[in-house]
């Protein structure tokens, strides 16, 4: 199971619009996505409810883990996702 730390770069963090298309993104690899925080609470990534109460805050550090058919480039493209600031675009 790949796995990755990597900081929030969204200036809101994940509440609502990033939070959203993390988790339609997420649902769409075909993996099963873990994200989980730094006092190492975890939810399915797929689920906005889930990463919505995680409270999730600008420049806070969290793991994702994917698991199953293309693990590996889901864990790319998720990375890459919340290390960009997705309010901004």
């Amino acid at each position: 199971m790949p796995e990755r730390t990597v900081t929030i770069a969204s200036s809101v963090g994940l509440h609502a619009r990033p939070a959203s298309l993390f988790s339609q993104a997420a649902g769409k690899t075909g993996a099963k996505v873990t994200l989980t925080t730094a006092a190492g609470k975890s939810v399915n990534a797929a689920s906005i409810l889930g990463v919505l109460s995680l409270g999730i805050g600008h420049g806070e550090q969290v793991t994702l883990a994917t698991e199953g058919e293309n693990a590996d480039a889901a864990l790319e493209e998720l990375a890459g996702l919340l290390e960009t600031d997705l309010d901004a675009e």
